[in-house]
């Protein structure tokens, strides 16, 4: 198969396709290399055609702590207060440097996805996009 950069949705079947040919290739051959070639142009191939938001901070914190069977109080050591933990979990209250700093450090959320906006300020909105994050990686519930 030539190699070259996937424009369009048959040349990415076409690619896949070839790729699970070539899934028991031996490193440091040519099927090797090809298989690795081929996988990096399937995923810039599906970074753009299928591209994946940043969650919503807060439903982020919320699927981490169910991962974690973790309680709002035991959110209370990095976020300041009971109150100051209902607040960022209604989406009442943003997310200060520190409580960011905190929330990477220990629960291992990326400060990426902390520090991109709130989308929604209702708490079952938020209860859905966690179901929806755990849906859409497969998570077990």
């Amino acid at each position: 198969m030539k190699v070259k950069v996937i424009k369009t949705e048959s040349e990415y079947a076409t690619a896949l396709a070839r790729m699970e040919k070539l899934m028991d290739a031996k490193h440091d051959t040519p099927q090797g290399d090809e298989l690795e070639l081929l996988s990096l142009l399937v995923h810039d191939y599906e970074e753009k055609v299928f591209p994946i938001d940043q969650p919503d901070p807060v439903a982020a914190i919320r699927f981490r702590m169910e991962q974690q069977g973790l309680e709002p109080k035991d959110l209370v050591p990095l976020l300041g207060s009971r109150s100051r933990v209902s607040e960022v979990l209604s989406g009442r209250r943003n997310l200060s440097l520190k409580m960011i700093r905190n929330l990477v450090g220990r629960l291992g959320i990326p400060a990426e996805v902390l520090l991109g906006p709130a989308r929604t300020k209702n708490p079952k909105q938020l209860v859905f996009d966690t179901q929806l994050a755990r849906n859409e990686h497969r998570l077990p519930t």
